[in-house]
């Protein structure tokens, strides 16, 4: 059986969940993070070591500013409340994407998240906040011409977003819709992909146990036969 080292989402419908029930698109952001809670208890139930969630894509700026505000008003005050809770839980925490067009508060509060958990080892999560892997990858690019470095699959790897963590085996999209939208490119090269209709406040224990068992008999050939 596969082991599922790595599982990374998009997580994909807050807004159309919220508005399906006559509520704003900020409801269903609150939701979600509910169900981000839920996921990491199972992935931490699961043994998985490392979870990739992506948050906020370096396009989501085109959305509705009060909703973009809102979004990362979400995660600073999620932080603020449960830090103390998520070190206990030994959980470790690193941001990935472009930091610097986000606000100084935020910035903060994500470098103080990263610091305190920075020893914890019960599971690595991702958060993938202003990320855009098209950008990623020229970043890593222009890393290793300016080190005069060799363009080698070892050396650009380790000028990623991702240095540190192992591919994905898992990528996770809810919502119904079947693309990749900017999300790790490069890493998922053999990832096995699973769509789901859901949209993600409704993503729920057994939609995710299923995915996981599913990967686990799956025949993986890595271009062999």
């Amino acid at each position: 059986m596969n082991p599922v080292v790595h599982v990374a989402i998009i997580m994909d419908g807050n807004g159309r969940w919220a508005l399906k029930r006559g509520k704003s698109r900020n409801f269903g952001h609150q939701k979600g993070l509910k169900t981000i809670e839920k996921i990491v208890d199972y992935s931490i139930e699961k043994k998985i070591s490392y979870l990739t969630l992506f948050t906020f894509s370096s396009e989501n700026w085109k959305r509705p500013k009060n909703e973009v505000s809102y979004l990362f008003k979400l995660l600073v005050n999620y932080f603020k409340k449960n830090l103390s809770k998520v070190v206990n839980s030994g959980i470790k925490v690193k941001i990935i994407g472009d930091k610097l067009q986000l606000s100084k508060n935020l910035r903060n509060i994500i470098k103080l998240a990263e610091n305190k958990t920075k020893k914890n080892n019960k599971i690595s999560i991702q958060l993938a906040l202003n990320y855009g892997s098209k950008k990623e990858i020229i970043n890593s690019l222009k890393t290793l011409n300016r080190k005069k470095l060799k363009i080698t699959n070892n050396n650009f790897e380790q000028n990623l977003y991702t240095v540190g963590f192992p591919d994905p085996d898992i990528l996770i999209r809810t919502g119904g819709q079947q693309r990749l939208s900017n999300f790790l490119l490069w890493q998922i090269a053999y990832t096995e992909i699973f769509f789901i209709d859901k949209l993600w406040p409704d993503f729920n224990k057994r939609d995710y146990y299923k995915i996981i068992n599913k990967f686990k008999i799956t025949k993986r050939n890595f271009g062999t036969i």
